[in-house]
């Protein structure tokens, strides 16, 4: 079913940029995300950033074996910070 979701509840510290091919992004890498998710799709979940929440937002492949979480400019200003700033991530759940 499409708009269904599996309760996750993982906190972590992250810092702001990860390593794609040679070029640092404006993300933040999500810790041990194959045994998280069970899988390194692409995959959408509800999380929250140093208390800002996102709400079915993407988590796309890093390509070294982990989930990474986008941060666009908006995102980045509100919450003050840029590459190599540690914030809080909370994943609340994932979409189905």
């Amino acid at each position: 079913m499409p708009n269904e979701s599996a309760e996750i509840d993982h906190t972590f510290n992250g810092t702001i940029g990860v390593d794609v091919k040679g070029e640092i992004w404006t993300c933040v890498e999500i810790p041990d995300s194959a045994a998280l998710f069970g899988s390194l799709r692409s995959i959408r979940v509800d999380a929250t950033i140093d208390g800002i929440q996102l709400l079915n937002t993407g988590l796309m492949p890093t390509g070294t074996g982990e989930l990474m979480l986008s941060l666009n400019a908006k995102l980045r200003k509100q919450l003050n910070k840029g590459i190599g700033d540690v914030v809080t991530v909370r994943v609340q759940s994932r979409q189905m």
